[in-house]
Parts: structure tokens; sequence; C-alpha cells
């Protein structure tokens, strides 16, 4: 006699009927945001391992926050990169340099220069301190709004326009989306649209460099709503199974397009603790103070470079901005989310920190302000030389059929003849 299987388990029980979770933001257009809940930790109190430590010995730190600067702008406690004032301003120059250009470019669009643009406003920290940590030839595969990257490194402004615009000037020959930088020199790899694709080319990238025996490592960046991505599990995988020396940052800026982080998981832990499954090593750190993103920057670098392995960072900041040009955050988020986020704004926070060392004035800062907006207005103005989108074609026809084969297959020549020779029947 055979008993059915699992007919009786329920029987005599009075169950509710399952029901699924949908995460909903805590405010809404109308709402006022109140951020009493979230739990931020006094600057200086998180422990900072040796460079050397097993990633299972820190788990802590993938669900506090690493803070160096204190609400009163000191340098407090064992994360203090303790950077000269000369590295200090150079970190504020670049940061407060990429503002300028966001804002510009950000105008260019709405004049209908150029089709699309995403600013890093309140996330500027995450890009530049980061590369200020790295060493200049260490390879970045960005996402879409880590420009201050290139702007850190000192790439043109004027190279960098001109891919905007598509014009002439434009080294990509408008076969890219506006913003979407590809810079070898710069040691900057092509942005893609397609979320995530950048990670597990991070590791690929970084595994060959150990495999040559190489000094060189690599630093990709992610918004945190691209962590439910395939591309970014795989990523992992590989990282901790070969131990590649990579840097996994993902910038939690509470926001993917309209989807809040929820839709990722935040509501369940920390973007940090992803790590802890792969048995890497994971950092949660205060995305908005410079000297904290810095200092995790230089203590995974130097884990990477002595054979150690990945490390994964979330940088817990801010998108003070819409998603881009495109977007309209208002129709999605309270009015004063990004006001009164409780971690200020990186260049505020840095500058403070300059003064009050006696290294920075408010008087010097204008006069910076100032001196960068007049090379911003002189950069823009020398990219639109080249012309601007929608001003004629900006590039020959045949260029469509160039840059994928390093030599033209027969039959692509043969398309690109026939295109011509059409033209030229209709006097194009």
């Amino acid at each position: 006699m055979t008993a059915e299987v699992g007919s009786g388990a329920r029987e005599g029980r009075n169950l509710s009927p399952l029901e699924l979770h949908v995460p909903e933001p805590k405010f809404r257009p109308g709402d006022t945001a109140d951020y009493s809940d979230l739990f931020i930790p006094v600057a200086g109190v998180a422990v900072r391992p040796e460079a050397d430590a097993r990633p299972d010995s820190f788990h802590e730190l993938a669900y506090s926050l690493v803070r160096v600067l204190d609400d009163d702008g000191q340098a407090v406690g064992p994360w203090n990169p303790k950077l000269s004032p000369d590295r200090l301003r150079a970190i504020l120059r670049a940061m407060a340099l990429t503002r300028v250009f966001d804002e510009r470019m950000f105008r260019a669009q709405r004049q209908g220069k150029t089709s699309f643009y995403m600013k890093c406003l309140g996330e500027e920290a995450v890009a530049i301190a980061a590369t200020f940590a790295l060493e200049k030839d260490d390879m970045c595969f960005p996402s879409y709004r880590q420009q201050g990257i290139l702007i850190a490194r000192g790439w043109s402004l004027v190279d960098m326009m001109n891919q905007i615009y598509s014009n002439k000037g434009d080294r990509l020959q408008g076969k890219q989306l506006p913003i979407m930088y590809s810079v070898r020199d710069a040691s900057f790899f092509s942005i893609s649209g397609n979320l995530t694709t950048q990670y597990p080319q991070a590791v690929g990238w970084a595994m060959a460099s150990a495999s040559r025996g190489d000094t060189r490592i690599a630093a990709t960046w992610c918004g945190e709503g691209s962590t439910a991505e395939g591309d970014f599990h795989s990523a992992c995988t590989f990282a901790s199974v070969y131990r590649a020396p990579v840097i996994f940052n993902i910038v939690n800026n509470q926001w993917a397009i309209s989807s809040f982080s929820g839709f990722a998981g935040a509501e369940s832990t920390t973007f940090a603790a992803r790590a802890i499954g792969y048995g890497i090593a994971g950092l949660r750190v205060d995305g908005n103070d410079a000297l904290a993103v810095y200092a995790a920057t230089e203590w995974a670098a130097e884990r990477a470079r002595t054979n150690q392995g990945p490390t994964l960072i979330e940088h817990f900041t801010y998108r003070a901005e819409g998603h881009s040009t495109s977007d309209d955050p208002g129709q999605y988020r309270s009015a004063n989310e990004s006001a009164d986020w409780p971690l200020g704004d990186p260049i505020a926070r840095l500058k403070q920190h300059l003064i009050l060392l006696g290294e920075w004035d408010d008087a010097r800062h204008a006069a910076m302000d100032l001196e960068l907006a007049e090379l911003v207005k002189a950069s823009a103005k020398e990219a639109e030389k080249n012309g601007i989108l929608g001003h004629g074609l900006n590039q020959p026809f045949e260029t469509m059929f160039e840059g994928v084969f390093e030599d033209m297959p027969w039959h692509l020549k043969e398309q690109c003849q026939q295109m011509l020779d059409e033209q030229k029947a209709a006097g194009l």
C-alpha cells in the first residue's frame, strides 16, 4: 500500500496563502525623506587589517562603513592615508573639474549639441580618489559614470568632448553613444551600455596580467543595480578561484534609474557582503569621503599586487542628479533626498579638511572654480570647431565598415564600394 507523497503535511493546518515581497522605497515624491534610521558609524572606528589578512578574518568590514573624515573635517583612525597637502589639492581639483565638465556637457545636451549625457554629481570621489590611489598604467574598466578617471589621469577635455559631440575629431568615429569613452593610452577600457560586461572583462585582463608575470592590476566599477546581472557573479567566481589581481567597485548610489537599491537586494544585506559568499575581501566605504575611498583602494591594490586576490568595495553614496539627461528623478524620489543625504558632498568635505589643515581657504577655492570654468569653456569652444551632433555628416561614410576587422574581408569591401557607387550616382 503506497501513501500519497506529501499529501498529509498540510492536513489540519490553517495556512495563509503564499505571497511575494515586493520592495518599496521609503520615500516617494511628496514625502519628506527621513534618514534617522540610517546607521552611520563614527569616523575612524573601523579596523584596518594587514594587507595580507585572510578575507574571513574581517567580515565585519562588509557590514560597517570605513570612514576617515569626521563631521568636523578631521582625518581620523587607522584608515587615514595621510596624504600630502599637494596630493589632497590635486584630488580636490580633479573632483571640481569633473563637476564643472559635467555641468557644461549637461547644458550642451539641453542646447541640442549632443544627444545624451550622464553626470556623476555627488559621486566624484568614487572614481577620482580611487584613481589617485592606483598606478597610471593599472587598467580601469569603468561603467558610464566614471568620467572622473580620465580627468584624474589628465586626459584631454577636448578629446572627451569630441566623443560626446560625435564630431570629426571623435577618435571613435561616432560609433559609441556619447560619454562611452575608450582611451587605451590612459588605460581606460571601452565603456559599454550593456550592464556589467566590464566585470568579467576586468577579471580576464587581470588574469592575463598575472599569467604574464606583469605587475599591473585591474579595477572595475558598476552600480549596485548591476550586481543582479549574471556577469557580476561570473566575474566574482573566476576572481575568487584564480585570485585575480582585480578590485571590484560597487557604486551604491541608492538608485538604478527609477528602481531603488532594494530591487538589487539592499533590504536583505549590504552589497559588500556579496564578497563573503565568494571568499574574497569585502569593504563597505563612505563613498563621499575621498580619503576613505583612497585608503580602501590603496589597501585593495596592495592586496592585488601581492597576490592576495581580489577585493570588493561597496561605495555608499548618493546619485544627486538624475540618471541621465533622459531622466526626471522628481517622478520617483523625494525632493529633499539629495539635499539631506547624511554623508554630505565629497567636494565640500575635502575642502573643509584642507581648510582645517590651513592648506586652503574660500578665496583660493573660488579662484580655482573660476579657473576651471574658463578651462572647460575654452575646451568646449575648441571641440565645437570640429562640429556637434546633428550638424551634418562628421565622418566619411566608409568608416562605417572600419574598426571591426584588422583586415577588411572581401564581402565588406564589396558592400562598401557598392554604397560609395550608389552615393556617387545619387550625387551625394
